[in-house]
């Protein structure tokens, strides 16, 4: 099921998310299939809970199509369950990046060059995985979700000053997507 993407302004997107308990969170596999389907219907390549109005501690990725620029990204397909990075290296990376939830904004973020991941998989299985690269930025980008995070709260102050207007905008529902969106 394709579920609406919540946008700047929205709360939820500024709260902290809770840990999942695998065993009692009921509708897990299916929520999870539905973020996935979410995040492609929207042309994204990562999408947290918090974006589709859940604050649980749950990120899917597909950063397959972004394999001829960044071949790292290939078949590089995460369903992660209460992500953490144990590890993140001191050499930085900028880059442009953009959001659903902040739609037709980008801006340059300054991230790790490389993190250590460690999460469930969608089989429930722990992974510990070190990731470099344009998918270590994808990661980095959406385990901020799960902290209420935005990337652009990691612009210089002068870039969001410039976006202001923009974001405003956003805040306001006047942005047109090619998916549904909700402000809550």
């Amino acid at each position: 099921m394709y579920l609406p993407i919540y946008i700047y302004g929205s709360e939820v997107l500024r709260k902290k998310s809770a840990e999942v308990d695998v065993e009692k969170e009921e509708g897990l596999q299916q929520f999870m299939k539905d973020m996935y389907v979410t995040m492609k219907h929207g042309n994204g390549i990562g999408l947290a809970a918090p974006q589709v109005g859940k604050s649980l501690r749950i990120v899917v990725i597909d950063a397959d199509d972004m394999k001829d620029d960044f071949p790292e990204c290939g078949g590089f397909k995460r369903f992660m369950i209460n992500p953490v990075i144990t590890e993140k290296s001191d050499k930085k990376v900028t880059l442009s990046e953009g959001c659903l939830s902040v739609p037709k904004l980008y801006a340059d973020v300054e991230r790790a060059a490389e993190i250590t991941v460690e999460y469930l998989n969608e089989k429930y299985e722990p992974v510990k995985e070190h990731l470099k690269g344009f998918a270590c930025r994808v990661t980095q980008h959406e385990l901020d979700h799960l902290d209420g995070h935005l990337f652009i709260d990691r612009v210089s102050p002068i870039r969001k000053k410039l976006m202001h207007s923009k974001l405003k905008n956003i805040e306001a529902g006047r942005v047109s997507t090619d998916y549904k969106i909700v402000k809550k």
